[in-house]
């Protein structure tokens, strides 16, 4: 399912990562990114407070990374987005704690999810992904003495 992510509204949810941070924006493009790669969804997050002539779209992997000018600001980016699908809105969830967006997303028949319930989710999902790992696992005796033997042949 694809979502529609209010970035800078949930980069304070998350755990470790601040908006006062230099490279907050980074931080949570590579968790959506591995979040991504685990549910294979398709996820578009809005920044705002991009520097004048920086705003930009830039795709990496499954997630569309949105910088908005200081001009706009990314919240009637997202709107826009949303009344753009049309009748495919429905397929879609906003992720945001905005209550103007939540109410745009309702009313375009499009599902919201509050920015504290997704970064729940995120983690919840990130972790299942490492579990799923399989992690390196030390050799057998008989697998050792194996290498052992083919490294001492001559």
């Amino acid at each position: 399912m694809p979502f529609i992510i209010d970035g800078h509204n949930l980069i304070p949810k998350i755990p470790g990562i601040n908006l006062e941070d230099l490279d907050d924006e980074q931080k949570l493009i590579d968790l959506l990114q591995e979040y991504a790669r685990i549910n294979q969804d398709n996820l578009e997050v809005y920044f705002d407070r991009a520097p004048v002539g920086q705003a930009k779209s830039t795709q990496k992997g499954r997630v569309k990374v949105i910088f908005v000018t200081e001009k706009t600001i990314a919240d009637e980016r997202i709107i826009k987005r949303i009344r753009m699908l049309g009748n495919a809105a429905s397929g879609w969830v906003v992720v945001t704690s905005d209550r103007r967006i939540q109410a745009d997303a309702k009313e375009s028949r499009a599902r919201s999810m509050s920015s504290e319930e997704f970064a729940q989710k995120l983690a919840r999902t990130l972790e299942k992904g490492q579990n799923k790992r399989s992690p390196d696992k030390a050799m057998s005796d008989v697998e050792m003495e194996s290498w052992i033997k083919l490294f001492n042949q001559k």
